[in-house]
């Protein structure tokens, strides 16, 4: 697929002191973490997305209109999150582009949602993203992520195929992205025909993974289902259950995605597996998210893991939106077109949205291995439709 959409000819236009008429830029104001836990998700997507805007409006923007990232680093903190995003309405943003977790990114969200801007997500991973958390008002949030039902259903599919007919499931309860992920796996995996046949859970930083993974060494699962994010317990984690003797299969959400947590053990680092958005190891299937891929090493900015492709979808998303909407830049106009979107074609793959579903659901994963402490693609994979 081409890193390229067709365009309309709409927006604004000011006058120039030498008459000319330019018309004024779409901005888009990005209130993320660029310096805490969510960095490696957030900071990734918001610069492949600058460089597919840098794209689009070398060859034109959007009708003519050039897109203009404006960016607050929110550190995660609540206060500034809501600052940032008040900032970010009042430097005229006509869509807030937020981080890639709902907790964290909700003080953001209510400031967009009461200013009626389209207010997106890149990468949240769970279907709160919309009316389902914020009411009706939410009608104006969106995710370009994955609904943690097609986390659930891929990583049960993943499993049955493999043979693997009995889980022990391990949940990271920092956030509700990964408890809500793995209660759906457990739900798709008994429906698929599997049995789940021990539940454990840790918080991130309580200093009790090591503690969990002794209990599920001894679980006898055929495979460890575990939904956490990367530092600082995930190699705590594994290097525990791998010292202890168990070496069955690992399996995790997105959110364990890019192999730069992993430990240095080789016998350690192995039989380790993730559905993520795409392979940044430099064998993903697709063409074009190879190129960006290459585009982002050769600025220094390589990405730690596949949810990279979001922040360009979302773009695409918005650019869509705005066409379809002949350039008008009204949120909730937008807000209700995006809605409708159905199976519209990214980079990341096949967006549809509906009226409560403002999260991805049943787009294509990539299956990542670990053999011998080196990830690499194995296969694509579908979650299937939900409740399928």
């Amino acid at each position: 697929m081409a890193l390229s959409l067709a365009l309309v000819s709409s927006g604004v236009a000011v006058a120039t002191s030498s008459g000319a008429a330019v018309k004024k830029p779409i901005i888009v104001g990005a209130v993320i973490d660029e310096t805490n836990t969510m960095k490696p998700f957030d900071l990734p997507a918001l610069q492949a997305a600058k460089i597919y805007v840098d794209q689009l409006n070398a060859t034109g923007g959007v009708g003519g209109r050039k897109i203009v990232f404006k960016v607050w680093n929110d550190q995660l903190k609540p206060t500034l999150t809501r600052s940032d995003a008040l900032a970010a309405i009042a430097a005229g943003a006509n869509v807030l582009w937020v981080s890639c977790d709902v907790n964290y990114a909700t003080p953001a969200i209510q400031v967009g949602l009461a200013a009626k801007v389209l207010t997106v997500a890149p990468c949240i991973g769970t279907d709160q993203m919309g009316p389902s958390l914020f009411g009706s008002a939410g009608k104006l949030a969106f995710s370009f992520g994955n609904a943690p039902q097609s986390d659930g259903a891929v990583l049960a599919r993943l499993l049955i195929n493999h043979g693997w007919k009995t889980a022990a499931v391990v949940t990271d309860k920092l956030l509700a992205y990964f408890v809500t992920a793995c209660q759906d796996f457990s739900s798709a995996f008994v429906k698929d025909g599997g049995q789940i046949v021990s539940q454990s859970s840790f918080t991130s930083f309580d200093g009790t993974a090591a503690a969990v993974a002794g209990n599920v060494a001894t679980s006898g699962a055929d495979a460890t289902v575990l939904c956490a994010t990367t530092t600082p317990d995930l190699p705590t984690f594994v290097t525990a259950l791998r010292t202890l003797g168990n070496t069955k299969p690992l399996v995790g959400l997105w959110s364990m995605d890019g192999g730069f947590w992993e430990p240095t053990s080789l016998t350690v680092s192995n039989n380790i597996w993730w559905a993520t958005f795409a392979s940044v190891f430099g064998d993903d299937p697709s063409t074009p998210v190879r190129a960006l891929e290459a585009k982002m090493a050769a600025k220094g900015e390589t990405p730690l893991t596949g949810g990279f492709v979001t922040g360009p979808s979302a773009v695409q998303g918005i650019v869509l939106a705005i066409q379809r909407n002949h350039g008008n830049l009204n949120g909730t106009k937008l807000a209700a077109i995006m809605a409708k979107f159905h199976n519209v074609s990214t980079i990341s793959g096949s967006v549809s949205f509906t009226p409560t579903q403002h999260t991805v659901v049943g787009r294509s994963y990539r299956i990542i291995e670990v053999t011998n402490g080196k990830p690499h693609f194995v296969q694509m994979l579908s979650p299937g439709p939900l409740g399928s």
